[in-house]
């Protein structure tokens, strides 16, 4: 009898590719589902609308409600569900189960149960349930990786970004002080207190331009967008990119917020 395992069948991955990398940064988007193909992974992008975050940290349930309900039957055929951003992720997996009540919507809220046990960060996908291959990948600097509020406080991630990163040729990696502070964005924060969210993200920039890194990496767009907008105005050299475009060898478009790139 033979003892030889079949191969794995690939896992349907839902890629849920989130507001900011379709409007802002689309090729985030391109270079996740690079990632996932090279995986093994058949990847599908249902319809799709935001994960209703800014709704739900605003108080607005009623509209958060709609929205989930609307990603819940979008993904329901997936295996996993991946977003390249920890906020996101962490808003399906930490709280779309909050919405509905267990006693009078069992449904909903089993549903809810079930999407997020299915939802990984990309990153904490591509080092754990579904490695990445990242064969030939090159890129040539030295990066620094800001670890986002909710991906790291959220979701645990805080080693895997790091792990993956380290197996990129002709890559250094150099941590700076303060990685895991927040940048001042936080989703509507940045609008309801706007001095405040200035120094804390000019304080950040700070530190990222001493850790003698050229590049600073993130898993969230709205953190990178956030950072590389201050960098710009207060003239520091550090340029800003998504973690799954360097992971992908994805770097012809222009870092964010220089020309082209945002």
């Amino acid at each position: 009898m033979s003892t030889r395992k079949e191969p794995a069948a690939r896992p349907r991955v839902g890629l849920f590719v989130t507001c900011l990398v379709d409007l802002f940064r689309p090729s985030v988007g391109f270079a996740a589902a690079r990632l996932l193909e090279d995986a093994g992974c058949e990847v599908v992008v249902p319809e799709q609308t935001c994960c209703g975050q800014p709704a739900y940290n605003s108080g607005d349930r009623a509209d958060t409600r709609a929205i989930a309900v609307q990603v819940i039957d979008a993904f329901a055929g997936c295996d996993y569900v991946v977003v390249p951003s920890g906020s996101c992720a962490g808003t399906i997996r930490r709280h779309y189960p909050r919405l509905f009540s267990p006693e009078h919507e069992p449904e909903r809220h089993a549903a809810a149960e079930a999407l997020a046990g299915r939802t990984r960060e990309l990153v904490e996908f591509l080092a754990g349930e579904r490695p990445a291959t990242l064969a030939g990948v090159r890129f040539d600097g030295m990066v620094t990786y800001h670890d986002s509020c909710t991906g790291l406080r959220e979701l645990g991630i805080k080693d895997q970004p790091r792990r993956l990163l380290r197996r990129i040729e002709g890559l250094t990696l150099s941590e700076s002080e303060g990685c895991e502070e927040c940048c001042g964005f936080g989703g509507t924060f940045c609008v309801k207190y706007p001095e405040v969210s200035t120094r804390m993200v000019s304080d950040k920039c700070r530190k990222l331009d001493a850790s003698g890194a050229d590049t600073v990496l993130a898993g969230d767009l709205g953190c990178l967008l956030n950072i590389a907008g201050r960098l710009s105005r207060e003239g520091y050299r550090v340029r800003a990119r998504h973690v799954a475009e360097v992971l992908a060898g994805m770097t012809d478009a222009p870092p964010i917020g220089e020309a082209g790139g945002d």
